[in-house]
């Protein structure tokens, strides 16, 4: 009774928004007012982001007329994180005005179908990686409650229809992107704006910088594990597992001196990373910026994670270590490419004891020298577009759109 009462009641209150916001659409939108949005209002960080400060270096003038759109229960944390950014909450009445009359949108994830947008807002798509698994209308087999497929395809492909641009890192997914979305508007092929920095910063001055800030101390190599998340193994509703599949006395062994390991989980099972008596070598990171742990590390150890497609865009070695491959065998079907060394950027392994033998010949060569082609190949298909100016491309097409309409007024 009591949450089908508090269902009922957050109906009303977004019933009274949605009022709110079509009231508001009958008014002007407001010049050079951005509305930025990351992930649905959980963070302040990826594509708008780079965006958003570029948007500021070029137009300091613009900065009191931009905005990030923040979950409610994010908002003290975020505004703690970044005082310098004018943060307003999601779906309540002070967003509304904001988000209705804003002549940007820029965000990395779909708004909700129910929510109206001005038609003289300029709605700008950046989405949040290239795509691994299967997007959209290319989902043969959607299961979610209440949802048949043939509706959640429809909803993607409306949400597509209402971006004026999107965003496309590379061929490769602007490709899919356009049947996945049935995309028909302007494309953008510049790259991913938060991957600029992986070009800028890539620089030892800065990597010694960032080594001294992350991690106290100037190792002579890093390597950074980033597993995916895996939201099947848990204890219970909120607590969730996390072992490693791998001993760190063996993998430090096999590594050398001087070496240092993050490990980048997801913020739900960091307490459960055990590093006991490694707390001088090993190190959990989660709240860091990735690109900053991408740019210190020397290797690259995931599994199914679609960070591989940014990492290498630093043509640096990655090790792949699908250590319960069959059970996600059914979940491989829905990728793009096939999952095997045939296709990946470096060797893919499945227990320990052939992972310590990748160890032991990235110790020897640095790198996978049977996979130097590879990864070559895989940077040549997936980084085509990726220079380092992708923000700053973005920012020109904001302001160049401000003084258009300036000049038609």
């Amino acid at each position: 009774m009591k949450k089908q009462l508090i269902h009922f009641l957050k109906l009303i209150a977004r019933l009274g928004l949605i009022v709110m916001n079509d009231g508001f659409l009958c008014m002007a939108t407001k010049k050079g007012t951005v509305v930025f949005e990351s992930f649905n209002g959980k963070d302040v960080n990826d594509n708008p982001y780079a965006i958003y400060r570029q948007l500021v270096a070029n137009n300091p003038e613009l900065k009191e007329k931009l905005y990030f759109s923040v979950k409610p229960k994010e908002y003290k944390r975020l505004h703690k994180e970044h005082p310098e950014i004018k943060l307003v909450k999601r779906f309540t009445p002070a967003w509304v005005p904001v988000i209705a009359r804003a002549q940007f949108w820029v965000m990395n994830s779909r708004m909700p179908a129910w929510w109206h947008k001005n038609k003289n807002t300029t709605y700008i798509q950046t989405w949040h990686g290239t795509p691994l698994k299967r997007l959209g209308a290319d989902i043969e087999n959607v299961e979610i409650p209440g949802k048949t497929t043939e509706q959640y395809h429809q909803e993607f492909i409306q949400e597509a229809q209402r971006w004026q641009y999107l965003i496309a890192p590379n061929q490769y997914s602007k490709d899919i992107f356009t049947r996945a979305f049935q995309f028909t508007n302007h494309f953008l092929d510049i790259g991913y704006p938060r991957n600029d920095v992986l070009y800028t910063d890539n620089n030892a001055f800065k990597i010694k910088h960032l080594k001294q800030t992350l991690l106290g101390h100037n190792f002579r190599q890093v390597i950074l594990y980033a597993p995916t998340w895996r939201d099947d193994d848990y204890i219970q509703p909120g607590q969730y597992h996390f072992t490693l599949p791998f001993d760190l006395k063996k993998f430090f062994d096999m590594v050398g001196d001087d070496v240092a390991l993050i490990i980048r989980p997801h913020y739900l099972v960091a307490d459960q990373v055990d590093v006991t008596g490694f707390e001088d070598r090993v190190f959990v990171r989660t709240a860091e910026d990735i690109n900053q742990l991408y740019l210190i590390s020397d290797l690259l150890i995931t599994d199914y994670s679609s960070v591989m497609f940014d990492y290498a865009n630093l043509k640096r070695p990655m090790l792949f270590y699908p250590y319960d491959l069959k059970h996600y065998q059914k979940e491989l079907r829905g990728f793009y490419f096939p999952y095997d060394e045939q296709h990946l950027p470096g060797p893919v392994v499945t227990n320990p004891a052939d992972f310590y033998q990748q160890l032991a010949i990235f110790k020897e060569a640095g790198t996978f020298p049977a996979f130097k082609s590879q990864l070559q190949q895989f940077n040549q298909q997936f980084c085509q577009w990726e220079n380092g100016y992708a923000s700053n491309e973005v920012a020109k097409l904001i302001k160049k759109l401000i003084t258009e309409r300036k000049m038609t007024k």
